[in-house]
C-alpha cells in the first residue's frame, strides 16, 4: 500500500550544506502545493559532526519525524553517515550517496578505522543505491560546497515535480553571486541519474 507521505532523510557532516539543502527541499514541496514538515539536528555541526534533517511531504503530514523503517529516500552527503541512518530504511528505500569519506574524530584519533566496503554492503541490502560523485563534480565546477546541489539535482530526477520549481527554490535560497555555479551543479546532478 502506497503511503500518502514521502519521507526524505538528509544527513552528512557539518559544513556540507545539509540544512540548506533540506530547506530547499521543503520550499520546493511547499511551492508544488504539498503539506510539508521538517525537523533538523545540528549536533556538532561546526566541528565536523553529524547533521541531519527529516523532510516529509504529502497531502497531509502530521509529524516532522520519519518513523524508523519508513524513509523513502536517504540523501547522504558523506558515505559513513549512510550507515548511521539505516534504522530508518527498508529494502525499498532509495539511497543517494556521495562517496566522499570524511573521517570522524575516532578515526582521526586512531581509535577505529573507516569502514570498508560500504557501497557493496548497501547494494546487497537495498534495491536502489545511487552513488553520485557530488563533491568531485562540484570541485570540477570550482566549489566543493555545491556538492549538496549536485545531489539535489539527482534527487529531482527521482521525484515527480517540475524542474522549474526546483530551480526557483534554489535561486530563492542562494545569493545571486552563487546562482550560476549552483545551476550548473543542479544540471550535473540531474545528468547523474
Amino acid at each position: 500500500m502506497k503511503r500518502d507521505v514521502t519521507n526524505i532523510l538528509v544527513a552528512g557532516v557539518g559544513g556540507q550544506g545539509v540544512i540548506l539543502v533540506s530547506d530547499i527541499m521543503a520550499d520546493t514541496f511547499l511551492e508544488a502545493g504539498y503539506d510539508v514538515k521538517k525537523s533538523e539536528v545540528h549536533g556538532m555541526a561546526q566541528r565536523g559532526g553529524s547533521v541531519s534533517s527529516h523532510v516529509r511531504y504529502g497531502k497531509e503530514v502530521h509529524s516532522p519525524i520519519i518513523p524508523k523503517g519508513e524513509a523513502d529516500y536517504l540523501f547522504m552527503t558523506e558515505k559513513l553517515e549512510t550507515l548511521r541512518w539505516l534504522e530508518y530504511c527498508n529494502r525499498s528505500t532509495v539511497i543517494l550517496m556521495d562517496p566522499i569519506e570524511i573521517n570522524p574524530p575516532a578515526v582521526n584519533l586512531g581509535e577505529m578505522s573507516y569502514p570498508k566496503d560500504i557501497e557493496e554492503f548497501l547494494k546487497d541490502h537495498f534495491d536502489k543505491v545511487y552513488t553520485i560523485n557530488a563533491t568531485e563534480t562540484a570541485l570540477e565546477l570550482g566549489n566543493a560546497r555545491a556538492a549538496n546541489i549536485v545531489l539535489l539535482g539527482a534527487l529531482s530526477r527521482l521525484l515527480d515535480l517540475d524542474e522549474r520549481v526546483w530551480i526557483k527554490c534554489i535561486l530563492d535560497r542562494l545569493p545571486e553571486k552563487l546562482h550560476e555555479l549552483n545551476m550548473e551543479a543542479f544540471k550535473k546532478g540531474r545528468l547523474a541519474i
